[in-house]
């Protein structure tokens, strides 16, 4: 029964969390917004104190349910690793091995010492949930889209507009490469070896494993009823089952109750227990204590498939892009500004502040509705989001960011007020890219669109029939509006400048 429950649980978390990436409609947010909040690391960086206690007292009760449940990327290394037992002959592949304490315990230290010295870009290339939010914005939001686009496309021909077009693109080379190689990498060791990536390389599977080896609730063996078969240890995808000593490393068991449902003897129970290692023989508990919960042999396999088809389900994804009309001709794509000070959202506060608190998850740029955040190709702040304005600005009245952010990075902004008192950069005039002064036309778009009203057209010095644009930089809030609407190509006439620490106008 606890594995049935854990794999129905297990399966409404990956799900919900997966389609909180794919989901650009930010519908999903308003109800299961949390289970974002809820991930260690990200609960860490924003220093939210109840979610860490509550995960640390989950652990010291019931042990690595995070693993097992929580963690998307577990629960994905669980699915692998299931599909992988279906081959034939691969059912019992597993066995005992010892912990490999140096490599698991370095990748911690390495992992805290990076993010103290401030590089999170290479600190965050294992951090599970970043992991997965990468995989999930980068590979499957693709997908989803043109899925998206196709139901579209049909329900459009039934004059039917219960779904609406979105345009699919590649947002960074670098992160799809990052995530293709990471995906690669956990599918080999989770079809090989099941939870070899949780045990060596995570490093919150680590840090919670410091505390399940005195977790209240655990699997114990009892040595009276084992008839030495083995099948627990053969079964259990942490390798933590010590068969011939029955003994389990409760720092590396993720509480998966697998070894108690292909028990036929009933000699592994989930109960209460004390100290690191521990056998109902060394520490003899009578049968009618009321803690012991057995497992009984049921068919958890079926719960684990409608899990896995429900995961199958919230991965279909998108289609074709619109075909630009007969006739008209197809603008020259802009180019990135050579920017000095990448400019980062609203409620970020600083540079310093945004990216020394960024898991690089990229929830935020799966939310922008207006394509404006992207992730940053920069070796200082690879994967992180940064700002760019080609395909759209920044808009006062959106608070998408900062209201899904769970680290704190971007700190919620209420109201469309608050948010046009923020600064985070200013508009500089290019004035030989401007197509008044390079097509001697009549423009004056990026006044028009200023929501602040702090660009003015002035007449031009020998030309008093033209006017150019002149940028109040004390009113300007960097939304990037003039940018975005600039008709120069391919390297606008007037961009945004970040400011490293925000002001308020």
């Amino acid at each position: 029964m606890l594995r049935k429950i854990r794999i129905v649980v297990a399966a409404l978390f990956f799900v919900l969390i997966t389609l909180l990436f794919l989901d650009f409609t930010g519908a999903l947010h308003t109800w299961f917004g949390w289970m974002a909040k809820i991930q260690l690391l990200p609960a860490v960086l924003a220093l939210n104190v109840a979610v860490i206690v509550g995960l640390a007292v989950l652990t010291l009760l019931f042990g690595r349910v995070y693993c097992s449940v929580i963690c998307p990327l577990g629960v994905f290394q669980d699915i692998v690793s299931w599909i992988s037992g279906k081959r034939k002959g691969k059912k019992n592949r597993f066995g005992f091995k010892k912990e490999i304490k140096w490599l698991r315990y370095g990748m911690l230290v390495l992992f805290i010492v990076l993010m103290i010295l401030g590089l999170n870009a290479i600190a965050l290339l294992i951090a599970p949930y970043s992991a997965w939010g990468r995989i999930a914005t980068s590979l499957l939001t693709p997908v989803y889209g043109w899925v998206n686009n196709l139901l579209a496309a049909i329900s459009a021909h039934f004059g039917s507009y219960a779904f609406y077009p979105t345009e699919v693109y590649m947002k960074s080379l670098p992160v799809l490469i990052v995530a293709a190689v990471t995906l690669i990498i956990i599918v080999i060791l989770a079809w090989r070896g099941g939870r070899t990536w949780c045990n060596t390389i995570c490093p919150v599977g680590t840090t919670l494993g410091l505390l399940s080896r005195f977790s209240l609730f655990r699997p114990v063996i009892d040595t009276d009823k084992c008839v030495n078969c083995s099948l627990c240890g053969k079964r259990c995808k942490a390798s933590c089952i010590d068969t011939k000593n029955h003994r389990i490393d409760y720092s590396r068991c993720v509480a998966c109750f697998d070894c108690i449902e292909n028990c036929s003897s009933g000699a592994i129970r989930y109960r209460i227990a004390c100290g690191k290692h521990q056998s109902a023989a060394a520490h003899k508990m009578p049968d009618q204590v009321g803690h012991d919960v057995k497992v009984g042999h049921d068919e958890g396999r079926r719960a684990f498939i409608a899990g896995t088809a429900l995961v199958a389900g919230a991965v279909t994804v998108e289609a074709k892009k619109k075909k630009l009309a007969e006739g008209v001709a197809k603008l020259q794509d802009k180019q990135i500004p050579p920017r000095t000070v990448v400019p980062v959202p609203a409620g970020a506060v600083s540079r310093k502040n945004f990216y020394s608190h960024c898991t690089a998850c990229q929830l935020c740029i799966s939310e922008c509705p207006n394509d404006v955040l992207r992730p940053s190709a920069r070796l200082a702040t690879l994967m992180q989001p940064e700002m760019a304005f080609e395909k759209g600005f920044c808009r006062i009245d959106c608070n998408r960011c900062s209201a899904v952010c769970p680290t704190g990075a971007i700190r919620l902004v209420e109201s469309a007020a608050d948010k046009s008192a923020i600064q985070i950069g200013h508009a500089v005039v290019i004035p030989e890219n401007c197509v008044v002064n390079r097509d001697d036309v009549n423009c004056g778009n990026c006044a028009r669109h200023c929501p602040t009203g702090a660009i003015t057209m002035v007449p031009k010095e020998d030309n008093d029939k033209r006017s150019v644009p002149a940028v109040n930089a004390e009113q300007c809030i960097g939304c990037g509006a003039c940018e975005f609407h600039c008709p120069a190509r391919p390297v606008s006439a007037i961009y945004v400048e970040g400011h490293e620490v925000h002001k308020e106008r």
